[in-house]
């Protein structure tokens, strides 16, 4: 007797390993696996263009550990769902759920239409170590304090799952009449500037749990104070692998608590958190993206410069350690987290630039671009989100170099015209004397840029506008 044929859909769960939907849809039946790309409802919040380029090599890698047994779409997923349904004879449906507003309710609509026609369909947790309605306040409320919401509610709650075992794929099947070859997607650019970035990733399944590894077993030794400084090899790098769900929050978790327990661990897990907490943000409040949780924001004077603007996406700012960040997220399509501190803080306190700019910036050259931390972490960083940063908190960007990067490593790396310029003037050149630049053969405002701002000058100027806001308030 033939086994029903199940469809799995991967979505943001590109793995075999610790994937809940595809382990249960593998069980009794034989797995049809399929991805849609789905442009037509996620409108706005389309993939941006570093996004695309790390899903085709995911995409490749997957259908790869598949024997090639993934069918490809692009379209309204209802309709190719149902096209694929009556083509193969489909009788039960699965995926993981996703925790986007515009995903939630397409897939909310899909699943009622589905069920409707008598098909069954299963969901499961295979992206977050919590569900976001899951931790909330003892009056039901949700939280809106970080350390309250990890403390209190995370660690109050039940454990997360124990990671699943990898599927056998003996029993998997393609839709080969009619699905897409990866090519067909056109999610590689037309003009390859991606080709630098594949450099500095290893794509895939394998390559994510490999970088986990590789740092459980290394770099969290040093997690809590060796994170801040951006030319040291203390930070995971795993963000892209688990926001595509090449790896899962739960094997990152466990093999963590594995290594036993201490202020690296403990801080690395609390950083796991942050994600859950931007998703518990995400969640009740769907407008995150583009409305200020703190509404006294709403009035606030930003000013509108499309020229500071283009030299801070070009990194041509003049200030090196905005511009050594800028510059590795054009060229690797990440970025150190207390550089992204540095360079949002510079945007939207010293530029006094809407912190949207800085978010759709992100959004489309970020490898782990994910609306929930993205969205997140600007309203952390602009002032008017959950648990922000006070709007006083400014980064200077002079002492953040001098005390994170004592060295230099990071800024000759990524601004190499700097490389000759002794330690004392790396981070501010603009006060180098003429006989320390003349050395170091470099010109100002030729061969690296005029500061476009003055950072004291416009430090009180953000301030002053801070005291309007409260007098706003008042």
């Amino acid at each position: 007797m033939s086994k029903n044929i199940a469809l799995h859909w991967f979505r943001q769960d590109l793995r075999l390993s610790d994937n809940p939907s595809l382990y249960h849809a593998s069980k009794n039946n034989q797995v049809l696996p399929i991805y849609i790309l789905d442009n037509e409802n996620a409108g706005e919040f389309s993939m941006g263009g570093a996004s695309y380029f790390w899903l085709h090599h995911s995409l490749k890698d997957l259908k790869e550990s598949l024997n090639q047994n993934l069918s490809i779409f692009q379209g309204d997923p209802l309709k190719t769902l149902l096209e694929i349904i009556n083509r193969n004879n489909v009788t039960s449906v699965y995926w993981n759920r996703c925790y986007e507003p515009w995903r939630i309710k397409r897939d909310t609509q899909i699943k009622s239409k589905l069920e409707s026609k008598g098909i069954s369909v299963f969901t499961y947790n295979g992206s977050l170590l919590w569900e976001p309605w899951t931790i909330k306040k003892n009056d039901g409320a949700p939280y809106k304090v970080f350390t309250a919401f990890f403390r209190k509610g995370c660690l109050n709650s039940k454990e997360p799952r124990k990671p699943l075992p990898r599927v056998n794929t003996s029993n998997f099947i393609n839709d080969k009449n009619l699905s897409l070859n990866l090519s067909d997607l056109s999610l590689l650019p037309p003009v390859r500037w991606d080709i630098p970035m594949e450099f500095h990733w290893n794509i895939g399944e394998m390559g994510a749990y490999d970088r986990l590894s590789k740092f459980i077993d290394s770099g969290i030794n040093h997690y809590k104070n060796g994170r801040n400084f951006p030319a040291k090899p203390f930070v995971s790098r795993i963000s892209p692998h688990i926001h595509f769900g090449e790896l899962s929050p739960n094997q990152a978790w466990y093999l963590a608590k594995e290594k036993g327990g201490d202020k690296n661990i403990d801080h690395f897990l609390s950083e796991l958190g942050w994600r859950e907490f931007s998703y518990s943000q995400l969640y009740f409040n769907p407008q995150l993206p583009r409305k200020n949780l703190q509404s006294k924001f709403d009035v606030f004077p930003w000013e509108n410069n499309p020229q500071n603007l283009l030299a801070w996406q070009k990194g041509q700012t003049g200030i090196p350690m905005v511009d050594a960040g800028m510059r590795e997220l054009w060229l690797t399509g990440s970025m150190h987290n207390r550089v992204r501190m540095v360079v949002g803080s510079f945007l939207v306190k010293n530029l006094l630039l809407n912190w949207h700019h800085g978010e759709r910036w992100f959004w489309d050259c970020l490898v782990d671009a994910d609306l929930a931390s993205n969205s997140a972490s600007w309203q952390w960083i602009a002032g008017c989100g959950a648990d922000a940063a006070p709007y006083f908190r400014i980064f200077n960007p002079v002492t953040q170099g001098k005390k994170f990067d004592p060295d230099g490593e990071y800024i000759r790396q990524y601004i190499p015209e700097l490389k000759k310029l002794p330690n004392k003037f790396l981070y501010n050149p603009w006060e180098a004397p003429k006989e320390v630049l003349d050395k170091a053969n470099i010109v100002i405002g030729k061969d690296y840029p005029e500061p476009i701002i003055d950072l004291k000058t416009s430090r009180e100027k953000a301030l002053n506008a801070f005291k309007s806001l409260k007098k706003e308030e008042v």
